[in-house]
């Protein structure tokens, strides 16, 4: 590219074509040669006549300027003039062009600024006639370089990775390079590691190198931690600069389970300071429902820390059978549990009756042997998921708890009696533990061979003892044994909590093991050898970008790997859980420290964006079609041709249409469209009339189903079902564009294994008895987006031959589809329902079929009709599912014209009945959208006076 200041030519020897400029002008203001004179009579007549139309003998200077002007607009044009050329010097010559990006979740904040920035150089490489290859250092591969067009394609593919690259994977990237001579231009995210010396040296052997860099801040939020009550946050950032205030959001899920912003922090930077810190009082309730903490409008994992248990202190009930003792408070039950449990959980005194109301997380019974009246309800709260621990003493020993028949609230039956030394059952010297089973939640965990046993309640030999046991003596007689009950557990400890029998409530390993039973909240970052032997599986994972997706088939991961490897493909950020607890791994942690790259001088470094480049040619092309055309209506103007006001209009529309279709390409590029693809932002008119969206790339697809409500099928796999299928909810959508204020887009299919389904307020599944079940995460977003408000409208379209049920191969599959769904109970339509009148009153719910009940949600049994009103005051959700087998895509079901595909009945019959099926399609999907609030008590007067009472 040759540059003149501002302004650059992709082809300048095209300029040349301005030096015959001159040439043209002497040849179109050259004179004929003067006629031969001859003297005739007759002219003698004319003399004295004066002729009212005058034609030129020559051009006239102004047209022959507007020609010159044309001319020259073309040569220019054609030359491709671009305003604001981006010449850095990186594509001058005809060497490849090696584009390498840091591609790191401190790249993900700017990326659509360097996605840009690429495709500018990936536009001058192509013009320079060079090839191109892009490598991103956290997911190395060997570089292809290729055409800078055919590169262009995938660059929209590109991610950053929610990791940093290290020195491993630079000196991967090292051994990748390719042979020969070629520049490289370095996308960087600013941040100094180690290995980048290496690799700048590696790329410098092959040519010049220059590197581009955000200059926009960079932020980082180290893990939340709990500190004397209170949440205490880090905030670094990378460069020093002048003081700034960051607001940090502690996000999570609200009452009612919804995603809600429950606390900000304002988190103020002095003055030429890279750290801020502030702390967040929240109380327990509120800080348990806390899933992350974020800077406020930042777009990367690295302004993003997950929180896990370690913010969670769990509510403990402490009981105990027998009281203090004035003075003798080392022989208190509870006085081991209290001092090993006040730093991390929330002490609970009282009755059993009183902590019950308060529904804690664990309830601890030291040496008691009798609940009495409250036993049902403790089991009712072990069922709902609490954790009862036991601990054994004289009391238990003495009683008859779980000893012929096994108590609900015990994990074990118990021996009469017990064990101790120089009892009747008597050791000869107090018992060692022996070391945890790698299937005990305490394995791992180092065994003193200071912490004996002298005393413990026996276990009675059962079949089901083995697998109880958590942990043992070292004659292999149980220590802590374990039972499920309903959603919780219940743990003995065959030892009392105090050190009457044992020395292990005076030892560490007794706070380790009521952390490991998650007692108490846990460790922020737990030690390698508490994690030794441990297998953790991801939950959810974090992008670059901050969000969270579901972890899918990921495998698990190793406990000392969790803690200690570096993040990477094959340990990825996210929330991990074990068998007793959950870890977020982070991106950041708290010794990350984020350091400035300082790069060699010789080494050019640039920001990310520029003027933006504008091409002149259309522009100056379009200017000389306009001369163009001037010049000949000048032309037909002096020529005495243009006569009348039909000439005149026809010669304008020609020039209007030019002018129109010399900006159109123009146009379509600045709305980014297609040629040939319809704006989403236009009236397309009824969904028959528009174009089917594409619903391959994800991207794609959830533009599709966004741009407008959009009705959805669940695709079933037999494609005679899925088209006519399709047809209905574009007949449908149609019915809704031409009758109601929705306006649809065209229906899209939809695999429930790879799409997502929160884009459509309602999901048509018709049940065919060979379609495959799907898997379970695919049952998993059903449920989800049953319980986020979406409608699934099953259709067993089997009305015809069989009654609601499983009579039929589609009726019983409908069981086995249903069976993993969260479906409330449901009960045939009744008369009042929202669904009969929501746009239309109706009664009947024909489709292709009719005579055959329709299933929703039941209403509440205390739903009680008030006197004088038609309906019940029914102000609930919308109802998930609607159950039938009507076939009403059938009966919606229209072709490419907007005709019915299927017959109805015969006549006005028929006719009338494919109308009703319209109707109750409209009232369907107006209860999606509006809810049940046509069944306020408000409507009621309308409602009466349109039923004519």
């Amino acid at each position: 590219m040759t540059l003149f200041g501002a302004l650059g030519f992709t082809t300048p020897w095209l300029l040349l074509g301005l030096l015959a400029l001159p040439v043209l002008w002497i040849l179109l203001r050259a004179v004929p040669p003067a006629p031969v004179r001859r003297l005739f009579p007759g002219v003698v007549l004319l003399l004295g006549l004066r002729d009212e139309e005058q034609v030129s003998d020559r051009t006239p200077w102004w047209l022959l300027l507007l020609r010159m002007l044309a001319v020259a607009a073309i040569i220019i044009g054609l030359a491709g003039p671009i305003l604001n050329p981006e010449d850095d010097g990186t594509v001058a010559g005809d060497r490849p062009l090696l584009v390498v990006m840091d591609a790191s979740w401190a790249s993900a904040e700017s990326w659509p600024a360097r996605l840009g920035a690429a495709e500018a150089l990936l536009n001058r490489a192509e013009r320079e006639d060079r090839t191109v290859a892009v490598m991103r250092l956290t997911a190395p591969e060997a570089p292809t370089f290729q055409a800078a067009d055919a590169l262009a394609q995938r660059l929209a593919g590109l991610s950053p990775e929610p990791w940093a690259p290290d020195a491993e994977n630079m000196e991967a990237v090292a051994d990748l390079l390719p042979e020969g001579a070629f520049d490289t231009w370095w996308m960087s995210d600013g941040l100094a590691r180690d290995g980048r010396d290496t690799l700048l040296d590696a790329l410098e052997d092959h040519g010049s190198v220059t590197v581009f860099e955000s200059p926009e801040p960079l932020y980082a939020l180290a893990p939340a931690r709990f500190v004397d009550g209170n949440v205490a946050l880090t905030l670094k950032r990378l460069r020093a600069g002048p003081a700034r205030e960051v607001t940090v959001l502690a996000e999570g899920r609200d009452p009612a389970g919804n995603p809600a912003t429950l606390a900000q922090l304002p988190m103020q930077f002095e003055d030429g300071a890279v750290l801020a810190e502030g702390e967040l009082s929240l109380p327990s309730e509120l800080r348990a429902r806390v899933d992350r903490f974020q800077v406020q409008a930042s777009d990367s994992a690295g302004a993003l820390t997950l929180s896990d248990d370690s913010l969670r202190t769990r509510e403990v009930a402490l009981i105990a059978g027998t009281e203090n003792r004035e003075g003798l408070e080392l022989l208190s039950p509870l006085h081991y549990l209290q001092r090993a449990l006040e730093p991390t959980a929330d002490l609970i005194d009282g009755a059993l009756s009183d902590v019950l109301p308060a529904n804690p997380d664990v309830i601890v019974l030291a040496d008691v042997a009798t609940l009495g009246p409250e036993a049902d309800a403790v089991t009712e709260w072990v069922e709902g998921g609490g954790l009862l621990l036991r601990f054994a003493g004289p009391r238990v020993a003495a009683s008859d708890l779980s000893r012929g028949e096994e108590d609900p609230l015990m994990p074990v039956r118990l021996r009469a009696g017990g064990r101790s030394v120089g009892g009747a059952m008597s050791w000869g010297e107090p018992k060692t533990l022996a070391p945890f089973d790698a299937e005990s939640p305490f394995f791992g965990l180092d065994v003193r061979e200071d912490v004996t046993v002298e005393a413990q309640v026996m276990a009675q030999p059962d079949p089901t003892l083995a697998s109880r046991v958590i942990a043992q003596l070292s004659d292999g007689t149980p220590l802590v044994t374990r039972k499920q009950v309903g959603q919780g557990q219940v743990v003995l400890f065959h030892v009392t909590a105090n050190a009457e029998w044992s020395s292990l409530p005076l030892s560490g390993l007794f706070v380790q093991m009521l952390e490991r039973l998650a007692v108490s909240s846990m460790p922020a970052q737990p030690e390698i050898e508490d994690m030794e032997g441990t297998t953790w599986q991801p939950e959810v994972v974090l992008d670059a970008f901050g969000d969270l997706r579901d972890a899918g088939t990921l495998p698990g991961v190793d406990g000392e790997a969790l803690v200690s490897a570096p993040l990477g493909p094959e340990l990825r950020p996210g929330l991990y859980t074990g068998q007793d607890r959950s870890l977020a791994r982070n991106v950041v942690d708290a010794d990350t420290e984020l350091r400035p790259t300082a790069w060699p001088d010789r080494i050019p470094v640039e920001g990310l964006s520029g003027p933006e480049e504008q091409p002149l040619a259309g522009w100056l092309l379009a200017l000389a079609t306009v001369m163009l055309f001037a010049d000949i209506l000048a032309s037909l103007a002096l020529t005495g041709r243009l006569r009348g006001a039909r000439p005149v209009a026809t010669t304008a529309a020609a020039v209007l249409l030019a002018l129109s279709v010399t900006a159109l390409p123009d146009r379509a590029a600045a709305q980014g469209t297609a040629p040939g693809q319809l704006a989403p932002s236009e009236d397309n008119g009824p969904p028959s009339e528009q174009a089917e969206p594409d619903a391959g790339p994800a991207g794609d697809f959830a533009l599709a189903a966004t741009a407008e409500v959009t009705l959805a099928h669940v695709l079933t796999g037999n494609d005679d079902v899925d088209e006519i299928a399709h047809a209905g909810m574009r007949g449908l959508s149609d019915t809704l564009y031409f009758r109601t204020s929705v306006e649809p887009g065209p229906p899209i299919g939809v695999n429930l294994e790879e799409d997502e389904l929160a884009f459509f307020p309602m999901l048509y599944w018709p049940v065919t008895p060979d379609q495959p079940t799907p898997s379970a995460e695919a049952y998993a977003k059903l449920n989800e987006y049953l319980r986020s408000g979406g409608l699934i409208l099953f259709d067993t379209r089997d009305a015809d031959i069989a009654g609601f049920g499983a009579s039929s191969p589609n009726g019983r599959k409908l069981q086995e589809l249903a069976d993993p769904l969260d479906i409330p109970p449901l009960e045939p339509v009744p008369e009042d329902h929202v669904l009969t009148r929501t746009f239309y009153l109706l009664q009947d719910f024909p489709g292709r079929y009719v005579g055959r009940d329709v299933w929703v949600e039941a209403a509440p049994a205390d739903a009680q009709i008030v006197e004088g009103m038609p309906f019940r005051d029914l102000n609930d959700n919308v109802t998930p599912v609607v159950i039938g087998g009507n076939s009403w895509a059938a009966a919606w079901a229209v072709d490419d014209n907007g005709q019915p595909m299927l017959p109805l009945g015969r006549g006005f019959s028929g006719e009338r009945q494919r109308e009703i099926a319209y109707r109750f399609g409209v009232n369907l999907v107006m209860h999606v959208l509006t809810g049940n609030y046509k069944s306020d008590q408000v409507h009621v007067p309308a409602l009466l006076d349109r039923l004519g009472q």
